[in-house]
This record gives structure tokens, C-alpha cells and sequence, in this order.
């Protein structure tokens, strides 16, 4: 039973068999395998993107499900070159989100505006300036592995989260 939940040196186990660990640690290892990723492809990237999605790399094995809507999504992944014209609808569909909600901005278009930024007034100098970004998958376009690694590297910042406030640690 003790290899279902990740060990991080906080999770003990009783002699029958019993389980101990804080409510914390149950949350941020409940959310980090249940990620619902809304995928916001402007570009080449969004093609690695899906293809990420396949079968041949198969994200549900992460508990990775696409979702449609961004009422259902809490990660929002920004794959392409994002243009001052997209900016507002970016920013809308990332307000939609429910809290908790992660951006991994995917590509070098999305992550500093790529080859285009500097000979087009219209390109976006990183999604960043627009919303904030958890984590940065690099590459021109990056492979569907890349993507994957930008997933696992997202997990791995949830699970280190303090997700209780301080003032209710201290009640406990």
C-alpha cells in the first residue's frame, strides 16, 4: 500500500498496514495526479502538443486528461507564438480557471516571443507578461518527451506546495 502514495520522507506506515501522513501531503498528492491540462495551441507547437496527447506517449498514465473547457482545466499549457491580439483572450480563458491553476508555456514562440518577436510589432515577448508561468518547456518545437518532462517538473512544484494556510497549520 505504501508504494501507492510518494514517498518524500514524510510517509510512514504502521505495523497493520495503516498509512500516516498530513492532510497537506494527501492534497498536494491528490492534485499532482489528477492534472486537467487546457491546451491552447497557436502555433507548430500545438502539433507536438497532440501528439503528446497520442497513444505513443500516452499522458493518462500521469493522470494527464485534456479538457475542452477552462472551467474544468487547471493547467493551462500556451503552446505557439502569442500575438498582442490573442493577449486579452489568454488572459480571459486564464481567469476562467478554478484556483489552483498552473501555466506551462510550451515552445520558444510562447516562452520569449521566438524568431519573431524582434522584426514584428505584434508578437508577445513571452506569455509571461501576460500571466504568470509555473514552468517553461524550451525548444523550437519541443518533442512530445519535452512536454512530458515540462509535466513531471509541474508535479513536482505541487507536491513541494504548502496548500493549508499558515494560520490553519498552526491549529493542527
Amino acid at each position: 500500500m505504501s508504494d501507492i502514495l510518494p514517498t518524500n520522507g514524510r510517509i510512514k506506515t504502521g505495523e497493520s498496514g495503516v498509512i500516516l501522513t498530513s492532510v497537506e501531503d494527501l492534497l498536494n498528492w491528490s492534485r499532482l495526479s489528477s492534472l486537467w491540462p487546457m491546451g491552447f495551441g497557436l502555433a507548430c507547437c500545438a502539433i507536438e502538443m497532440m501528439a503528446a496527447y497520442g497513444s505513443n506517449h500516452d499522458l493518462e498514465r500521469f493522470g494527464i486528461f485534456p479538457r475542452s473547457s477552462p472551467r474544468q482545466s487547471d493547467v493551462m499549457i500556451v503552446a505557439g507564438t502569442v500575438t498582442f491580439k490573442m493577449a486579452d483572450r489568454i488572459r480571459r480563458l486564464y481567469e476562467q480557471m478554478p484556483e489552483p491553476r498552473y501555466v506551462i508555456s510550451m515552445g520558444s514562440c510562447s516562452n520569449c516571443g521566438g524568431p519573431y518577436w524582434e522584426h514584428g510589432y505584434h508578437v508577445v515577448k513571452g506569455v509571461d507578461r501576460i500571466i504568470p508561468v509555473d514552468v517553461y518547456v524550451p525548444g523550437c518545437p519541443p518533442r512530445p518527451e519535452a512536454l512530458i518532462g515540462g509535466f513531471l517538473k509541474l508535479q513536482e512544484k505541487i507536491r513541494n506546495e504548502h496548500t493549508l494556510a499558515p494560520k490553519m497549520l498552526l491549529e493542527m
